[in-house]
């Protein structure tokens, strides 16, 4: 007899959000994972959510692009480090919700947080998962995977509205009543939403996600991170990550670390929580047991 069946329990979920979006992020997922026995804890990272702050000309409107280019963030002091220690206070958490294995799931940016969760504490996971998300090799910063020559024409760059060595964030205008910025930030994180979805998904979004972290070089090992259970869920229609920079991650670690990652195909655009959530339940819950 399996420990599920002694337990009555199956493998939890952690869900780290990407840039700009918070625990939200996952709303529509969930329930489908609650479905099927799986307990799932989603966090505001710091600098993210009820832990972000805004500057003060983002909520003058009109905006003035002047001031908002130049003024300090005030999430620029949020450091990887610490939104680490938060997703592995999850990690614990979820442990004692489900049959004691975990599989950690970070979107985009929140492959920044899970690889160092895995690197640091790879007994206590089943899985790590990487949904079009940035998987980057030992040594590499998530800004040299971001100006690769297969990200060209990715659709996120042209968004930023400040320079990030100025205000310490990536920032976005995410109250933006201009329709050419509206339809581009759709094209490029929604491009399979109604507008309607859109709307609803844009206004959980914050302007300013702290600049510090794409900078931190990702530091995994084949002796830690290289151990657990490594999956990559590739989006085809992915504007902000396109799929050959995706392929490209994932070449690029397996190479490094001597081991394969599992990967799982959705034909979405960057963000299947929304677009898909039953199917990326299947490939998640698929995972899991």
């Amino acid at each position: 007899m399996t420990n599920d069946q002694v337990s009555g329990k199956k493998a939890a979920f952690v869900l780290i959000h990407g840039a700009w979006h918070n625990r939200d992020t996952w709303s529509d997922l969930i329930p489908e994972l609650e479905a099927r026995g799986h307990s799932a804890v989603a966090i505001d990272l710091p600098g993210a959510g009820a832990n972000a702050a805004v500057p003060a000309s983002f909520t003058e409107r009109p905006l003035d692009p002047a001031k908002f280019g130049t003024e300090p963030s005030p999430n620029a002091g949020v450091t990887q480090a610490e939104r680490t220690e938060a997703a592995i206070a999850a990690v614990r958490e979820a442990a004692v919700l489900g049959n004691g294995e975990v599989v950690i799931v970070g979107h985009s940016l929140g492959g920044l947080t899970i690889s160092p969760v895995a690197e640091a504490i790879p007994g206590e996971l089943k899985a790590v998962v990487y949904l079009t998300a940035f998987m980057l090799p030992n040594g590499m910063v998530a800004g040299e995977m971001i100006g690769h020559e297969l990200m060209a024409d990715a659709q996120v760059l042209p968004l930023l509205m400040a320079d990030p060595e100025v205000v310490g964030a990536l920032r976005i205008d995410v109250a933006s009543p201009d329709p050419d910025y509206q339809a581009a930030a759709k094209a490029a994180f929604y491009a399979d939403l109604t507008d309607e979805q859109f709307s609803a998904a844009v206004a959980k979004l914050h302007p300013d996600e702290p600049a510090a972290v794409a900078g931190v070089p990702s530091d995994v090992t084949a002796e830690n991170f290289g151990t657990v259970d490594r999956h990559y869920i590739r989006c085809t229609d992915d504007n902000a990550i396109l799929i050959a920079g995706q392929d490209h991650m994932v070449e690029v670690v397996d190479a490094a670390l001597g081991s394969t990652t599992t990967t799982h195909t959705m034909e979405t655009s960057h963000s299947p929580f929304y677009s898909d959530p039953k199917g990326l339940t299947d490939i998640l819950t698929s995972i899991a047991t």
